[in-house]
């Protein structure tokens, strides 16, 4: 390179414009070893890459790709303080707040996830899923309530594409608060257009247990180890319905299945290292939430 601008009358590179030109190329081979580490799961090779890399030059992708890694690695406070910092540069940035708001969610760190999300409603309160969220933080901190009202409000703002999540998610909750016909509202209007859903079901044998009809709670826990019999709450719960109907034999056989898929499901967790299921729910959110795309 010198040779050639010496030849045509160029001026040459000064040893700092050289070490700059190095130090951007090494920013992108590590930015990019990162990145194919992350996809082939290997995450703690990935968190190296992206930590030199972010040494040499500040990068937002970068940063957010790092806190993803450190969120498969179980280290959820770290993660959290990148996408802060990521905040704090990108301060407009709802996805940001948002992503926040899933990892405190994972450490069930409700008063940081509040503090998020009112951050998130100050920037856009209009947003379905800053709502829901919110009312994720509320219910974390028992504030029932006020849940329902975001969650009430977020279905309201997704009318041309409905947010079967907040409809799920207020029906659980008026549940808790023993408004049951309401609930039950929400799991009927679910399982009109999502027939199979074990959730749903699991929230219609709730509410008809909770309203003492225990033979349609029966019949709706059994539709719920159809739709997902490996359900360790429906198999639970059907036991203690069985046991009050006096059927000794099938709250036993239920009790049993339960125990067996607890272990089962220990072993499996135990040689994926860990991997929990809202690990899984936020690397699903990452992909259709990107706050740089």
């Amino acid at each position: 390179m010198n040779f050639l601008r010496k030849l045509f009358g160029g001026t040459e590179e000064t040893p700092e414009e050289e070490k700059k030109v190095q130090e951007a190329r090494n920013f992108d081979v590590l930015k990019y070893d990162g990145v194919a580490a992350l996809r082939q799961n290997a995450f703690d090779y990935a968190i190296k890459c992206f930590r030199c890399a972010l040494d040499l030059q500040e990068d937002a992708e970068t940063r957010d790709y790092l806190a993803q890694a450190l969120i498969h690695t179980n280290e959820m406070r770290e993660a959290f303080e990148q996408l802060e910092h990521l905040s704090e540069t990108e301060p407009d940035n709802v996805r940001i707040q948002l992503r926040m708001a899933d990892v405190a969610y994972m450490m069930e760190d409700y008063d940081a996830m509040t503090e998020v999300c009112e951050r998130a409603n100050t920037i856009d309160s209009e947003n379905a899923m800053v709502n829901y969220s919110y009312a994720r933080a509320r219910i974390g901190k028992v504030d029932f309530v006020c849940a329902i009202a975001l969650l009430s409000k977020a279905i309201t703002l997704s009318k041309e594409t409905p947010f079967w999540d907040a409809y799920l998610l207020r029906g659980q909750t008026l549940l808790k608060m023993n408004d049951v016909p309401l609930a039950e509202k929400d799991a009927d209007y679910l399982l009109e257009h999502i027939a199979d859903n074990e959730d749903i079901l699991l929230l219609k044998a709730r509410c008809r247990e909770a309203d003492g009809d225990h033979e349609g709670a029966l019949e709706a826990y059994g539709k719920v180890v159809e739709a997902d019999p490996f359900n360790v709450d429906a198999f639970k719960e059907r036991a203690a319905v069985r046991q009050t109907l006096g059927d000794e034999q099938g709250a036993a056989e239920d009790l049993q299945i339960a125990e067996d898929l607890s272990r089962q499901t220990s072993v499996q967790s135990d040689e994926e290292g860990g991997e929990t299921d809202v690990v899984r729910q936020t690397e699903e959110a990452y992909r259709s939430i990107n706050p740089f795309g």
